[in-house]
């Protein structure tokens, strides 16, 4: 055998024991008669040591291993005279009185440690090696935790975990597919699915009322720290249920996996906000609710005062930031300038600060009275010592700018604790949203979403009034998962595809086996689903993902570590009947 135990194993209770290990060297440490090895494994970390005078053909043998070479070493375990208590296996260490080498290496282009030298696209390269540091392992066991604690908890809720096709019918609405051309069927295509909708759907006509899925999920859209073009969902769906029914099963599921892998417990039900109240607050679908900050609208206070930036705005927002009147000149220059970034877009910012002093001095003093800017400190409840950050625009814009603000300024005051979670239920989304350039509605979540039963009479009316049974679970700034009741009538959901521009041809054509499922007995139903890689990274406190998937693409969709995408061989082409325009 290759080893008796681990290298993150053995503890004083095997003292005197013969054992066999194997790994790679993590360091080698030479100290006159003496070698020291650190032999890594992804369970840990044990020293050997290496004597020169009891075995000085073995020492000079261990004296020429290079970093991460592979080993398979015999010896004795002994209590270590220098202990160390930053290694779970520090009270031991190993006499080597064997040394084979299983294979050699050469020298890694980037440190194997927690803090290496190696920048992200090198080591994106070498992933393999990135994923023996134990930063990087850290957080794929976290994520094989969540994984499996997901599985026990809808296991024990009845649910089925079925597996769904891969290879499906593209439909234009939505991301952009990923398409897989057909060998056997020249000229026509399959997708890789966005999700499993339309399946899952067709599972709870089948009668497969609980359903679930660990599953692979395909987006050709612009990425960025919390996207990749292939992604993990934990796909759910449910039969005979309603709304309340939905929330409360993955209330359970979220709080389960907090406790079984943080050891975190939450209180009483998680709250719960309209989508209204959260633009409102806001600005955001999935707003952070670790701290304040909430928006304060001053635009008709702020208005007919000579001041044409305001005058000519749709709405004039604020945030107050307490106990930030000592701002200096540059730090607001600062802000200025981030929120005149193009990623933000804001033309500048007014600020207001009420001095400890008592006395009010604003970037818009010219304009407004002492009595003005104390009117706007008490619409947002300002005291001494607080500072007004304030933006103004078209609403839909305003908002937007001013929840990046925000929470920008959470991080500056360090009031976005990774350590704390504040899960929030977001609650009756629109069912439509309008597009200017294309003249039309689409689906703000997709077409198979219910609209509410009390707004329906509104769809040939006002259809841009029409509510959705739509939810999405939020925590810390970040959307973890969304769902929603779907449609299970075939008479609706043909209205629906008629308020989304499809024509009765092309609905059946892309959508008509589900349709044709309705007229079938199908059960009324819904479902959720959580971005898996997401909820790890939101559990462990990071912004990225990739970190969490262990081959993942960097930003332009590219896995350099095995050059793909990458051209394809003339006569793989001329096999699948595709010829290239690069025009």
């Amino acid at each position: 055998m290759y080893r008796s135990h681990t290298c993150g194993e053995l503890r004083q209770e095997n003292i005197q024991q013969t054992v066999t290990l194997s790994g790679w060297v993590q360091r080698s440490r030479d100290l006159g008669g003496m070698t020291f090895i650190d032999l890594r494994d992804r369970y840990g970390m044990t020293q050997l040591v290496f004597n020169l005078e009891d075995n000085s053909e073995l020492c000079m043998q261990a004296r020429k291993l290079g970093r991460e070479f592979v080993i398979q070493v015999e010896g004795t375990v002994i209590e270590r005279s220098s202990k160390n208590k930053n290694m779970p296996t520090g009270d031991v260490e190993i006499v080597v009185t064997s040394l084979r080498i299983l294979n050699g290496s050469k020298t890694p282009p980037f440190t194997i440690e927690d803090d290496t030298d190696g920048g992200e696209e090198l080591r994106a390269k070498y992933r393999y090696l990135d994923l023996r540091r134990n930063a990087v392992l850290q957080k794929l066991k976290l994520r094989n935790k969540v994984a499996l604690e997901t599985r026990k908890y809808l296991d024990n809720e009845g649910f089925m975990d079925v597996e769904t096709p891969y290879l499906i019918k593209s439909t234009p609405e939505g991301a952009r597919d990923f398409v897989v051309p057909s060998r056997m069927n020249g000229g026509e295509f399959y997708a890789l699915p966005q999700s499993p909708q339309t399946f899952k759907q067709l599972l709870m006509v089948s009668g497969i009322d609980r359903y679930y899925q660990i599953v692979k999920c395909f987006r050709d859209e612009d990425l960025r720290a919390d996207r990749q073009p292939e992604f993990t969902q934990i796909d759910c769906e449910m039969a005979f249920v309603e709304q309340e029914d939905i929330l409360n099963t993955f209330e359970g599921m979220i709080k389960h996996l907090f406790q079984e892998v943080k050891n975190v417990t939450f209180d009483g039900a998680f709250p719960r906000m309209t989508y209204a109240d959260a633009m409102h607050k806001y600005g955001s679908d999935k707003p952070d609710i670790r701290f304040e900050l909430e928006f304060v609208y001053l635009t008709e206070l702020a208005q007919n005062k000579g001041f044409s930036i305001f005058d000519n705005s749709e709405a004039v927002i604020a945030i107050n930031a307490k106990d930030c009147s000592e701002y200096t000149r540059k730090q607001l220059d600062a802000l200025t300038d981030w929120v005149k970034r193009p990623q933000i877009g804001a033309s500048g910012m007014v600020y207001v600060k009420f001095n400890n002093d008592g006395t009010i001095k604003s970037s818009v003093d010219k304009f407004y009275s002492q009595e003005d800017l104390q009117a706007w400190g008490k619409l947002a409840h300002a005291e001494k010592g607080d500072l007004l950050l304030v933006l103004s625009g078209t609403l839909e814009k305003t908002r937007k700018q001013m929840n990046e603000l925000r929470l920008h300024m959470g991080d500056e005051l360090g009031l976005r604790n990774p350590n704390v979670f504040k899960p929030l239920w977001v609650m009756d989304f629109p069912l439509l949203e309008w597009d200017e350039d294309s003249q039309r509605f689409f689906a703000m979540h997709h077409p198979f979403t219910s609209p509410k039963a009390e707004d329906l009479h509104l769809i040939d009316s006002a259809p841009g009034d029409i509510r959705a049974n739509a939810y999405d679970l939020a925590m810390n700034g970040v959307e973890l998962g969304g769902g929603s009741i779907r449609i299970h009538d075939r008479e609706l959901q043909s209205r629906m595809f008629d308020l989304l521009g499809f024509s009765k041809e092309d609905a059946l054509a892309q959508f008509g086996f589900l349709m044709n499922a309705f007229e079938f007995g199908a059960p009324p139903h819904g479902g959720l689903a959580f971005g898996l890689d997401r909820l790890v990274a939101t559990m462990d406190g990071s912004d990225s993902i990739r970190d969490y998937i262990a081959f993942p693409k960097n930003n332009s969709g590219r896995d350099v570590m095995i050059d793909a995408p990458s051209p394809l061989d003339e006569s793989q082409l001329k096999e699948l009947q595709i010829t290239l325009d690069l025009k």
